[in-house]
């Protein structure tokens, strides 16, 4: 079981997380720094017994998403309560537009970002007692004011200040010839991150995939488009144009991707990344607008791993 109940809040075996049982405890939407101030007052009154509330940041709002359901966005027999299908405040400012900071539509799973004087909903969480981290930490090394001027962390309760999660592996890429190791996930991925050369419709993305495989590119035949989590992992919170992490040896990076999955919202439509700054939104899959980057599992190639460590 994924979920366990405990009074007042649910804890996530899957991120090692708890969240509040209700969604919906603010009631009302606030700025992000009220949001953010919210949060210190659950600590300020032991809220259900803990101290250590903050707002999620971004990789912790998304692990609670299911791409499967909409209205709300959240995994099939969830004991939430209160949920409300608009957007929730993450704790993460955008690296681009630091005047702005995240936010998930948890109606439909859109990543996106808003201006930190706009309102939105607020949902604590904290780690789960004997859990470990699972959630990756985002990336994110700054603290923002308002206005998008850089702050001090102190007490801020920002994503700069906390860096939740587990520390990505140092180096994070093993690379060798075009083929290119994420020690965090186990993906592996193509190191030429336009593989059709031009923007291209979702079908002719698919087909890039099987012309790929058809060809062994770089000995393998299992290449495929990336899930929207998969595409989004890659995502550093830290930097922007592009939004991946420092000295990441992609080539031809551009600024927006298809992935594999579709939307449940309306199937005509796939998920999407923009990776000038880490957006999650949706392509009409007839239209040629979005590049292709392929990826493949590789956390049992041994022979890539061996390769991958002696370079290392």
């Amino acid at each position: 079981m994924r979920f366990l109940k405990q009074n007042q809040t649910v804890i996530d075996s899957r991120s090692g997380l708890m969240w509040t049982r209700d969604a919906g405890l603010g009631t009302f939407p606030l700025t992000w720094i009220e949001a953010l101030g919210f949060v210190r007052e659950l600590n300020e009154q032991s809220r259900f017994g803990f101290k250590d509330w903050r707002l999620p940041n971004r990789a912790e709002l998304f692990s609670l998403i299911s791409h499967s359901a909409v209205n709300p966005a959240l995994p099939d027999g969830h004991p939430f309560r209160n949920v409300f299908s608009g957007y929730y405040w993450s704790s993460t400012t955008c690296s681009r537009l630091p005047d702005q900071a995240w936010y998930i539509h948890l109606g439909g799973a859109r990543v996106f970002k808003g201006m930190k004087h706009g309102s939105y909903m607020v949902w604590p969480v904290r780690n789960a007692p004997g859990e470990g981290l699972r959630v990756h930490r985002t990336g994110q090394r700054n603290c923002y004011a308002a206005d998008g001027s850089v702050a001090a962390c102190s007490g801020t309760g920002q994503d700069g200040e906390i860096r939740a999660g587990r520390p990505w592996p140092q180096p994070r890429f093993g690379y060798s010839g075009r083929a290119v190791m994420d020690r965090m996930t186990g993906l592996m991925w193509d190191s030429i991150a336009d593989r059709t050369g031009a923007p291209v419709s979702w079908d002719d993305a698919l087909a890039a995939a099987r012309c790929a495989n058809l060809h062994n590119l770089l000995g393998y035949e299992d290449w495929r488009l990336p899930g929207v989590r998969e595409l989004e992992s890659l995502c550093d919170m830290g930097t922007h144009s592009p939004a991946l992490p420092e000295a990441h040896p992609f080539k031809h990076v551009r600024p927006c991707y298809w992935s594999g999955s579709t939307s449940r919202y309306d199937t005509r439509y796939a998920w999407t990344l923009y990776l000038d700054d880490g957006a999650v939104g949706v392509g009409f899959k007839p239209l040629a607008e979005f590049h292709v980057l392929l990826v493949r599992n590789a956390g049992a190639d041994v022979q890539y791993q061996k390769a991958a460590a002696s370079k290392s």
